[in-house]
């Protein structure tokens, strides 16, 4: 049974850092794109931020970019975001999610990809 679990989150101030990890299980994603998601209540799940298999190619949101940092480690099976400067707009349910389909690229459309971890909650007080 494939599974991806998230952690890292929890309840911090304006200006912090938090560190979310996704470790997979039951198979691994070497050879698959993978990426972070995020839904804030009452809103769309929204991508966030996007990695290459290699980690040699990265993308992310607008308004996530110069305080997030996507990155993988294939030898742990774990999926890291590093999340600087938070504010409180960044609240939200973060989500990893991995792609069965080997790519050289980078997906950022939640539609392409097949597994979903259960989320990790982000609350950022003023």
């Amino acid at each position: 049974q494939v599974q991806l679990v998230e952690s890292g989150g929890g309840l911090v101030q304006a200006g912090d850092s938090l560190r979310l990890s996704c470790v997979a299980s039951g198979r691994t994603f070497h050879g698959s794109p993978m990426g972070w998601f995020r839904q804030a209540p009452g809103k769309e799940r929204e991508f966030v931020a996007a990695i290459s298999w290699n980690g040699g190619i990265t993308d992310y949101s607008d308004s996530v970019k110069g305080r997030f940092t996507i990155s993988s480690d294939h030898a742990k099976n774990t999926l890291y975001l590093q999340m600087n400067s938070l504010k409180p707009e960044d609240i939200a349910s973060y989500f990893c999610a991995a792609r069965v389909q080997p790519g050289i690229g980078i997906v950022v459309s939640s539609h392409e990809y097949d597994y979903w971890g259960q989320g990790t909650q982000v609350t950022v007080s003023s």
